[in-house]
């Protein structure tokens, strides 16, 4: 199921998150960005319309603001974030140059897209941006956001673009191989859910346990997206892109995830 969703997408969102992109020391993982940039311009040449929602502005920041690691007040992780975005805009920057693409940052809030005016205007921008062949990439804009107006994590985020871009394939990556029936971490005996229809049945069927990554982070945000893009006949594919080649190898059915189908 999951090659022929990949093939049968033209317009793709692929979201990347924070634990995917750091490496062993909580740095950017160069590698990974310049392998990844390579798939996404295999996709683009296979004549694809990509768009990436990434995170990692702030392990990008504390990357070269290690001194500011732990200082918790907002003022700091925030301006941590404005740090950590040009770095994080430069190194994808440089991991597409060699596909021959350029990219655009595109930084959103909660706020954005309640708003029928900026909606369109985003609307048209990621339209008029994926049309001349160059790459969105698109984050929360957490220099501004605090809690009460943060869309929250970029599993929602990507949700939230997937339906306003009219997407056909959100891909969700992680650093878990998809979505299991208990936390793999604490029950070696789980088990991958390799397709769902009913979101809520599954929700019904999984047991969170207790390690906060799976159950905050991890598995109900994935959840709550799908849930959101489902119903506009967008599916989901929940994988593991920790792995060199992984977007290749779930288009060639060698690596294994979850498919949540309309």
């Amino acid at each position: 199921m999951i090659p022929d969703l990949i093939a049968q997408a033209r317009k793709i969102i692929i979201k990347i998150g924070s634990n995917t992109l750091a490496d062993m020391d909580g740095r950017i993982n160069l590698t990974l960005l310049e392998d990844f940039a390579a798939q996404m311009g295999e996709l683009v040449r296979e004549r694809k319309q990509v768009i990436v929602v990434s995170s990692g502005a702030q392990v990008a920041g504390l990357s070269i603001m290690d001194k500011w690691a732990r200082k918790r007040d907002i003022h700091y992780r925030q301006a941590l974030c404005a740090v950590g975005q040009v770095e994080l805009m430069g190194a994808w920057q440089r991991a597409f140059a060699p596909q021959g693409l350029r990219i655009a940052q595109i930084l959103l809030t909660r706020d954005d897209f309640g708003d029928p005016i900026r909606t369109l205007n985003m609307r048209n921008t990621l339209f008029t941006l994926v049309d001349e062949g160059i790459i969105p990439i698109i984050n929360e804009n957490d220099t501004v956001s605090v809690e009460e107006i943060k869309i929250g994590d970029n599993d929602t985020l990507a949700a939230q673009s997937a339906v306003l871009w009219s997407a056909d394939l959100l891909i969700l990556f992680s650093d878990i191989d998809g979505l299991y029936d208990k936390n793999p971490k604490e029950y070696p005996g789980a088990e991958l859910v390799a397709e769902i229809r009913d979101i809520d049945e599954a929700q019904k069927r999984i047991v969170i346990g207790d390690a906060n990554r799976f159950g905050t982070g991890g598995i109900v945000t994935k959840l709550d997206a799908a849930r959101r893009v489902l119903p506009y006949g967008v599916p989901v594919i929940i994988a593991n892109g920790g792995r060199p080649g992984a977007l290749q190898a779930l288009a060639a059915g060698t690596q294994r995830g979850t498919a949540c189908l309309p």
